[in-house]
């Protein structure tokens, strides 16, 4: 049974229920057979027909049946099944299941066989068609956003493409099941197009195959790409292929090459059992032959693997490690008594060689080890988690972001008679002694802290081991330098280089600044003085609220208590590796307010308002956080579902096929100039708005002045007017039918308009922002408004009139005129020329 980590600290009390739970099931399972003490024969034999009629395939005489029942309750890592149960593939395979259902479903596959989790969780494509995306969302190290996007990935499919060749790729099971299928374009010489292309020749001979040499001969693979990639598929014993004598080299490293066309193998498995020569022309005789070999190189390394393990457990006692024994490595040859090692392999290669073949020395070496280990996994058997591996998988801290010295914030939950439990950021379980509660002597922790009291302190002291963190609040602790408590092990020393008296510098800022915020605030609990956010002396500070904008007790690595201007300045001075980040800050409008600084791109930041509901005191963050009454619970969520889908729409923007990385006048500039070659075309591209950040600018030309409209970015899409689209493309659409946008009457075509010879008349549309015809007066971007004339349905105001003698329309009497689309009715007579 394994529980993933998704639920944080909690995990590991519902592992320990689950495994009370497993050793009753263990226990009244391995004593089915037995009569209890407190059971007469009666119930005995009642109980035993309820266990024939339950389990009617139960065979009392097989020794199988009859053996014991173990099962173990492991954690594991869930980020990726996590990744599963919220992706779209989760809702294509499982429509009708829930998210955590479709989270167990991929924990139990990650449990199984971790390769095909990754390749499955790259094998989604983005919106933009960039595999891999999905990988970039988990935490591999603390570091990797300072790397390119791009960079990560390819380092991503270099690790998936050696670790598929190392462990090989079941090709049957990789054909049946759309999990593992991922795995097969990690293969060398094959690739997502020949992967899927061999997927669907499979299905197509009845989705088995029963060797590697079917391949070839069915024409599943081509010769070139089947020479490529043979090695690293395996065929391997199912259901379907139990009737069939399957060749045991077809699982194993070993080329077909070396067994098959030029039956090396063979020769040296019938000299090793000393049958002849005219043994290995018979291929059933031959596979018997191999078959043997095999086993008997497998009964020789058991052998070896228990001689060692006595042989340590004699002189260092029951330490002996499974994972850290390699034969290849730890066993020397002359302790091998196996039958292939018998035989002078390097006299075959060097006879071979002779003949003219080549040399074949360590495809020879390959065979003589793949009889031994088949396709050994060089991969260490899965641990379960333990110490600081088990804090840092549930809490998601390490010795880097939680140490000695570090200030947390957090609330108190429980005062007892020898100190205070306090929950962190995170759920972290915290300890405050009676002794680390004041400078003071301390009778009760009810008399310095109440319960919901929030408070900031600092760590003395990390248990990983009792998944715990010892805090204090005495002021004392708190003018400690930072040099002064004890650098975890764990890290790395400090360099040689190592600024120490900017340090300290920085360190007597830090105190500054908090005794300024001390002193401001004033807050006195028990002699020792706490941040704000802090209750007061009687403990009741939590659900007061003062109504003012205040500092908040966050420890979220994405929040600050800082200006607008330091945010944006922190944001722009990290540079590109910052696009898409955000960072978070109490807003000025309310104390009820946050605001979200967004790098939507290398120099351009939106600010989002973020609305607190059901909040404890003004030093904390509200339980609900709304944007435009979609509600978020946590930062976590805020950043999850409200950035996270945003930052792939840029993405989808940045890749679209009419995407331009211009200014708007260069866009236009590049528009005018395309018209002018061919004035009969349409043409638009998109870019980003230099007014509004965040904002797409859809730049387009009809006649000959460009126009443009704007285009907003959401986590559900991209909104045009009153309509969101999934998809860009689906906007484009929207736009190329009715360019006037989202609910104005689609155009129709007008009848030509007279010429004279003194000119052509003409007219064209003004969009929001659209620029005037040469010549005439330039407007402000949003265009003049006149109460002569309403505004077109383009947003702006219709074009000032031309010089001369305006042409007449027909209107009702006292009326405006009224346009048409893009241009006026036809004239009941010729109007008279002018020029522009």
């Amino acid at each position: 049974v394994v529980v993933g980590s998704g639920g944080g600290v909690g995990t590991r009390l519902t592992a320990r229920r689950l495994d009370e739970v497993i050793k009753q099931a263990t226990e009244r399972w391995n004593s089915r057979l037995i009569q209890g003490q407190d059971e007469d024969d009666e119930d005995f034999e009642s109980r035993m027909h309820a266990f024939r009629i339950a389990h009617t395939d139960f065979d009392f005489d097989d020794e199988d049946d009859l053996g014991d029942w173990k099962c173990n309750v492991d954690i594991v890592d869930d980020g990726v099944a996590q990744l599963f149960g919220r992706s779209v593939r989760g809702k294509k395979e499982f429509p009708d299941a829930a998210v955590n259902l479709r989270v167990a479903v991929a924990a139990a596959r990650w449990a199984k066989d971790p390769l095909c989790e990754l390749a499955y969780t790259w094998s989604a494509a983005s919106d933009a068609g960039v595999f891999g995306t999905e990988m970039l969302f988990l935490n591999v190290h603390p570091l990797q956003r300072l790397l390119p996007k791009p960079l990560l990935l390819r380092e991503y499919e270099r690790v998936l493409c050696d670790v598929a060749a190392e462990v090989g790729v079941d090709v049957n099971g990789a054909c049946t099941y759309d999990h593992m299928h991922g795995l097969l374009s990690f293969v060398p010489g094959l690739g997502p197009r020949k992967a899927n292309n061999l997927k669907q020749n499979v299905s197509r001979i009845g989705g088995v195959v029963s060797s590697r040499k079917s391949i070839l001969a069915r024409r599943l693979l081509g010769p070139v790409v089947y020479n490529n990639a043979v090695a690293f598929l395996r065929v391997r014993a199912t259901d379907q292929l139990q009737d069939q004598m399957l060749h045991p080299l077809d699982d194993s490293r070993c080329h077909p090459d070396v067994y098959q066309r030029n039956r090396w193998a063979v020769k040296i498995a019938v000299d090793a059992l000393e049958l002849g020569d005219n043994a290995a022309q018979d291929d059933e005789y031959a596979i018997s032959a191999i078959r043997d070999v095999m086993q008997n190189s497998r009964e020789e390394v058991e052998r070896l693997f228990h001689a060692t393990k006595a042989e340590w457990e004699g002189v260092y006692g029951p330490t002996f490690n499974v994972g850290t024994w390699d034969p290849k490595v730890t066993v020397p040859a002359e302790s091998w008594r196996d039958k292939v090692e018998e035989l002078d392999i390097e006299a075959f290669a060097d006879m071979i060689e002779q003949n003219g073949a080549g040399k074949w020395l360590e495809q020879l070496t390959m065979v003589k080890w793949e009889f031994r280990l088949p396709y050994e996994d060089p991969r260490k058997p899965m641990e379960p988690p333990s110490g600081e591996r088990l804090f840092k998988l549930l809490t998601g801290e390490s010795d880097a972001t939680l140490c000695p010295g570090k200030e947390v914030t957090g609330k108190v939950v429980k005062n007892g008679d020898f100190g205070s439990q306090v929950k962190l950021e995170g759920d972290v379980p915290g300890f405050i002694p009676l002794r680390n509660l004041a400078d003071d002597h301390v009778e009760s922790a009810e008399d310095i802290v109440s319960v919901g009291t929030v408070v900031t302190a600092l760590i003395t002291q990390v248990k990983m081991d009792h998944m715990c963190v010892d805090l204090t609040l005495k002021k004392e602790d708190f003018r400690k330098k930072s040099s002064e408590w004890e650098r975890p092990a764990s890290l790395p020393p400090l360099d040689d280089r190592f600024d120490r008296a900017a340090a300290l510098k920085i360190d007597e800022e830090k105190d500054r600044e908090r005794e300024k915020r001390l002193d401001a605030l004033r807050l006195t609990i028990g002699g020792t003085r706490i941040r704000d956010g802090d209750g007061g002396a009687d403990g009741s500070g939590g659900g007061r609220r003062s109504g003012k904008v205040t500092r908040r007790a966050c420890a979220h690595p994405a929040f600050r208590n800082a200006a607008h201007e330091k945010l944006d300045r922190e944001l722009r001075d990290a540079g590109d590796i910052m696009a898409g980040e955000a960072l978070i800050r109490p807003s000025n409008k309310s104390c009820d307010s946050l605001a979200i600084h967004w790098m939507v791109r290398p120099g351009c930041i939106k600010v989002v308002e973020v609305l607190e509901e059901d909040k404890d005191t003004d030093a904390s963050i509200g339980n609900r956080l709304i944007i435009k009454k979609e509600v978020y619970e946590s930062i976590d969520e805020l950043l999850g579902r409200y950035i996270a889908p945003m930052n792939d729409r840029v993405a989808e923007v940045q890749h679209h096929r009419k995407f331009l990385d211009k200014l708007e006048d260069e866009v236009d500039d590049k528009l005018q100039a395309m018209k002018k070659a061919s004035p009969a075309g349409v043409f638009y591209f998109i870019c980003w708005s230099e007014s509004y950040p965040g904002y797409v600018s859809l730049r387009f030309v009809v006649n000959r002045t460009p126009r443009h409209h704007t285009i907003g970015i959401s986590p559900d899409g991209f909104v045009w007017g009153p309509k969101t689209y999934n998809s860009m493309d689906r906007l484009m659409n929207d736009f190329k039918k009715n360019p006037a946008g989202p609910g104005a009457r689609p155009p129709s075509r007008p009848p030509p308009s007279s010429s004279s010879a003194g000119g052509t008349v003409s007219s064209s549309l003004t969009g929001t922002g659209g620029r005037t015809e040469e010549g005439s007066s330039r407007q402000s971007r949003w265009g003049a408004r006149s109460a002569a004339a309403p505004p077109s349905r383009w947003g702006g105001a219709l074009p000032p009139p031309p010089a001369g003698p305006p042409p007449t329309f027909a209107a009702p009497p006292g009326q405006p005129p009224v346009f048409g689309y893009g241009r006026p009715p036809p004239p009941s007579s010729a109007p008279p020329g002018y020029s522009r």
